[in-house]
């Protein structure tokens, strides 16, 4: 077993009804019809696949799990049991101890919910308070202003913009927005998703 898998052993986050588990070939089924509620891969500026691609994205996800630089989750509606989404800890550094959350995207139907601030809750609360991180990093592309908001709206800052990154699915070039939450700041930062779960 590899440290990576060591620390993430039986890992099963759950609050507010939405419940993150491990991804795997299981979840392909509920992962494709989570794609086709809005049609996610329509949209260029995120990482949804077409939903007849959905087993490959696992296959990916799982490789790049077992070469060590991520562990994906599944995003799971708990008293349905349905899928709803998916999100990873991705570009994983354990010597310092920099952890970064992407490939994240939902079902139309939850999104503007409650759904993704207790992903992200649940995630760096496992981040800073079990796995130790130092830092958990957040990137966008520059034209998602959308995930932007949002992920200033958790309380990360920005960090800077990195020019000609990555090929966006259309193979056009973007430039990636990155944000991070530092270990110092995890206390004001969960105290502000808490409030702003409580006033949902």
């Amino acid at each position: 077993m590899s440290e990576l898998e060591q620390l993430f052993i039986d890992v099963d986050l759950k609050q507010n009804n939405v419940r993150l588990i491990p991804l795997s070939y299981a979840h392909e089924h509920g992962l494709a019809e989570a794609c086709k509620d809005g049609e996610l891969w329509n949209l260029r500026i995120t990482s949804a696949p077409h939903f007849s691609e959905v087993k490959n994205y696992i296959e990916t996800a799982l490789e790049q799990k077992a070469q060590g630089s991520r562990y994906p989750f599944v995003v799971i509606e708990e008293s349905t049991g349905k899928v709803i989404g998916t999100t990873s800890f991705h570009d994983i550094l354990l010597a310092v101890k920099r952890f970064e959350i992407g490939y994240t995207w939902y079902a139309k139907s939850v999104q503007r919910t409650h759904v993704n601030t207790t992903c992200k809750l649940l995630l760096l609360k496992f981040a800073f308070e079990q796995l130790q991180a130092n830092t958990v990093g957040l990137r966008t592309d520059q034209f998602n202003f959308k995930s932007q908001k949002a992920i200033e709206r958790l309380g990360a800052k920005k960090d800077g913009v990195i020019r000609g990154h990555a090929l966006r699915k259309d193979g056009t070039i973007r430039d990636t927005v990155m944000y991070s939450i530092i270990q110092a700041e995890w206390e004001n930062v969960k105290a502000h998703l808490e409030d702003l779960l409580a006033r949902h």
